[in-house]
């Protein structure tokens, strides 16, 4: 009996056939062969206008930045960095070892206005001043210098001269070791940012100011307001007192705050807390003056130690831990060389100090004028006296 069931109905019957579904193999599957990476087409992207965009936002954030400090009083300036401090130790040995120093700690930089020196005089000083350093170290190097053989004025800051303390301990190092790089940097620093720039100054970089802020202490550390900026800098290195230390009495109290914290506390970052410790200080710090000035004198160089004004309470703390009887007498007599302290010449006295320590521009100007005479008839008279007979 023929079928009645259709070929076409048989076929319609089956179930359609699975679609193939392939397996993904693993790295396991396929032992030393590499996984297939899928590769698609990277969708276009308006990348130059994106790079536009974020120049754009990164200079108006520069902008605001810089407008910021701007209105807080901050102005450009040079950053009294190593590698400034650098070009100006390197006249000395480019054939200019013979003129006039001046070495020593924030004082001799603040107080002495090298226009006015050069205008007394008729020649201007190199500025190797370091603020919060001791001295003694760059007579030394001096010292082993034969390239120097002018003339040397040393800053005596008596928390500073007899501690031995060296804020800017640095600049010797890196006198030694600085590359031909770090060079280059400096001195595009200096001739492309620093003139321009008013948040350049490291104390308005990012990184001090959230540093800075009201954090917590930390229980049993003791607690230490960092130095703020106080001077304006020129590219040879002349320096001023920042007009803000000066007008601001805000700020001014700040800066007398942070003194302060080393007056008489065991905590003091400069003066040893033990007094034979802190004379044995002493002891050194003379002893090193004496055997680099002997250096230098072998050669022709002669030397003036200069104690410059104090005030308030910074100057009654000096008193009573640096004694003129056991520092600065004691250098004198030991060295040989000639002083000039503010408290013997009235013509250096009642100048205005702000914060202390240091003077206004008006009144570093009016001393200059002053101490500049002095100081050059200092020298005129050791000359005169190591003149062979005639």
């Amino acid at each position: 009996m023929p079928s009645s069931i259709s070929s076409s109905d048989t076929a319609g019957s089956q179930a359609p056939p699975a679609a193939f579904v392939p397996v993904r193999l693993t790295a396991s599957d396929r032992p030393g062969v590499a996984q297939p990476v899928p590769v698609g087409d990277i969708p276009s992207q308006p990348w130059g206008a994106i790079l536009v965009g974020m120049l754009v936002m990164f200079g108006a954030m520069l902008a605001g930045w810089e407008l910021y400090w701007r209105a807080y009083g901050v102005t450009p300036t040079y950053r009294n960095s190593d590698g400034q401090w650098l070009e100006q130790r390197r006249r000395i040995d480019a054939g200019e070892g013979g003129k006039t120093v001046l070495v020593g700690a924030s004082r001799i930089l603040f107080d002495t206005s090298l226009p006015v020196w050069e205008k007394v005089t008729g020649k201007r000083p190199i500025q190797l001043a370091l603020e919060g350093t001791s001295p003694v170290p760059i007579m030394e190097n001096l010292a082993d210098d034969p390239n120097f053989t002018g003339r040397l004025v040393v800053d005596v800051s008596p928390d500073i001269f007899f501690t031995g303390f060296a804020y800017r301990g640095s600049v010797l190092p890196y006198l030694r070791d600085q590359t031909p790089a770090q060079r280059i940097g400096d001195w595009l620093s200096m001739h492309f940012v620093e003139p321009f720039f008013a948040f350049y100054d490291p104390d308005y970089a990012l990184s001090t100011v959230v540093r800075r802020q009201a954090w917590p202490e930390r229980p049993g550390l003791p607690s230490r307001i960092a130095v703020r900026r106080l001077a304006v800098h020129d590219e040879d290195r002349n320096t001023q007192m920042w007009d803000k230390v000066v007008n601001d009495p805000e700020y001014r109290a700040l800066a007398r705050r942070i003194w302060a914290q080393d007056f008489d506390s065991p905590n003091s970052v400069k003066r040893n807390a033990d007094p034979e410790k802190a004379q044995k200080t002493i002891d050194e710090a003379v002893s090193r003056a004496t055997a680099a000035i002997a250096k230098m004198r072998a050669r022709g160089v002669r030397v003036v130690f200069v104690r410059a004004p104090s005030a308030g309470d910074y100057y009654a703390y000096e008193q009573r831990a640096f004694p003129r009887a056991k520092t600065w007498d004691v250098l004198l007599e030991r060295t040989h060389a000639p002083g000039i302290h503010f408290e013997d010449y009235p013509e250096l006295q009642g100048y205005e100090l702000p914060e202390w320590s240091h003077m206004s521009p008006s009144e570093a100007e009016r001393y200059t004028a002053n101490y500049a005479p002095i100081v050059e008839r200092m020298f005129a008279q050791m000359e005169a006296a190591s003149a062979p007979p005639r």
